[in-house]
């Protein structure tokens, strides 16, 4: 499949270099608040899961409302590893919209970021689907709550699951956020887009503008896999500009466009003075 390349400055491609820290004191910190983080996220996640089913008896807004509680109460759990997210939004984005989120991709914490950052846009998520089966509220959320629920091996099934969000996003107007990167990144480098998907969301709903959203630093949650989560983490995310749509629209140049913009915004964060 086609991907597309960025414009990078320099051979890293958005790498980021770790600030001197001093390891040992850091490391004492992560394993002392470690313990306190896992039991409330995973705490949390018990908690939304009937409440999520009791709202979905009484209808699918309901329960994204729930769902969106969920990412909410998610990111302040966050605050317990000392966690910071630091958020600059657009002003021309507007709650109530329906969007088609494109953004670079470096974690599944990233996942209760966007639900809260787009709380009352109802976010819609492109996922794999191991992640919606036995782990609580997210699988529920992701199998009931209208996400595109895909096989990476059979990409034609994938594709269909991806066009019918984007039906979603007409007919409901909710939000669909993809990552065209196809899988996080593990070192906050920005990968190239994979078209497929995202081309697919534009086509099914082409009056819908996009709007590309970098973020930077939720990578480093995941550097140890938990055991133990990095304390005093920095999160950025940038939510930019809608790009507006039009019957004439060249829809690659319109993902050349977004990427082009989240590699800006990554490459303008790591050139500021530490």
């Amino acid at each position: 499949m086609a991907r597309l390349a960025g414009r990078g400055r320099g051979g890293d491609n958005g790498a980021v270099p770790d600030a001197p820290v001093d390891h040992a004191r850091a490391r004492w910190i992560d394993w002392l608040m470690t313990p306190p983080f896992l039991v409330a996220f995973v705490g949390t996640l018990l908690l939304f899961d009937p409440l999520q089913r009791v709202a979905r008896l009484f209808g699918q807004r309901p329960q994204e409302y729930v769902a969106g509680w969920l990412q909410i109460a998610l990111v302040f759990v966050f605050r317990i590893a000392g966690t910071r997210l630091v958020m600059e939004r657009d002003p021309a984005v507007a709650p109530g919209t329906p969007y088609l989120i494109l953004a670079n991709h470096q974690s599944m914490f990233d996942i209760p970021i966007f639900g809260a950052a787009f709380f009352r846009n109802f976010p819609k998520y492109v996922s794999k689907r191991e992640l919606a089966r036995w782990i609580p509220s997210i699988s529920y959320n992701l199998r009931r709550g209208g996400n595109a629920i895909i096989d990476r091996s059979d990409r034609e099934a994938a594709t269909r699951a991806i066009r019918a969000l984007g039906a979603q996003v007409r007919e409901r107007g909710v939000s669909a956020v993809i990552y065209p990167e196809g899988t996080r990144s593990r070192d906050g480098r920005l990968g190239p887009f994979k078209p497929a998907g995202a081309l697919a969301l534009f086509e099914e709903a082409p009056e819908t503008a996009i709007v590309p959203v970098a973020i930077d630093g939720s990578w480093r949650l995941l550097r140890f896999n938990l055991f133990p989560i990095p304390f005093g983490t920095r999160v950025r995310m940038h939510i930019g500009a809608p790009i507006p749509r039009s019957p004439e629209e060249d829809r690659l140049w319109l993902l050349h466009e977004a990427r082009a913009r989240i590699e800006q915004t990554l490459e303008d964060w790591r050139s500021e003075s530490p």
